[in-house]
């Protein structure tokens, strides 16, 4: 990936491994948003750019076909791929590349740390802070991307003096 659009990407998933002659790939999905694999939707790998042609899905994973993959060959050449695409303009979701980087904020204006990272929890996917504290994304209550969390914590959350320094906004 080398223009600057490129950079901008999210990675979005994987080729696992040719399935059977005719080009298709089998295809894992890090993403809940399958209109990533819609006829038409664009993937990009480090070299490739992608176009669907057909997808369907199969034990958890995905068959996918792509324009001009046309043989095991080809299907081959794009084993172990990651797959990459452009965000999706959704102001109902919160994605993980507007949280990073972003300040936690609590209901009494403290900033508790940055966002590192976003860790998936089967009960609430957790906020990991610099501070080294874990929030639950449930507790969120405003985003500003790339800048600003506000969270509304219950109290003792920040109590294992995981927050570091604690600063009024």
């Amino acid at each position: 990936m080398n223009d600057s659009a490129a950079t901008n990407r999210l990675a979005v998933g994987r080729i696992d491994r040719a399935h059977g002659l005719r080009g298709e790939l089998i295809v894992t999905l890090t993403t809940n948003r399958l209109e990533r694999l819609a006829p038409g939707a664009l993937l990009y790998t480090d070299d490739a750019t992608l176009t669907v042609e057909s997808s369907q899905p199969h034990l958890g994973r995905f068959i996918v076909r792509f324009v001009g993959v046309d043989d095991r060959a080809d299907a081959d050449a794009l084993h172990g791929a990651a797959l990459f695409a452009d965000a999706i303009d959704d102001p109902d979701e919160w994605w993980v590349h507007d949280l990073i980087g972003a300040v936690v904020v609590d209901q009494h204006g403290i900033e508790r740390g940055r966002v590192v990272e976003v860790e998936a929890n089967p009960a609430s996917d957790l906020l990991v802070l610099d501070s080294g504290a874990l929030v639950p994304l449930r507790f969120a209550v405003e985003l500003v991307p790339k800048e600003r969390v506000a969270v509304s914590a219950p109290e003792g959350l920040f109590d294992q003096g995981l927050s570091g320094p604690q600063q009024k906004n």
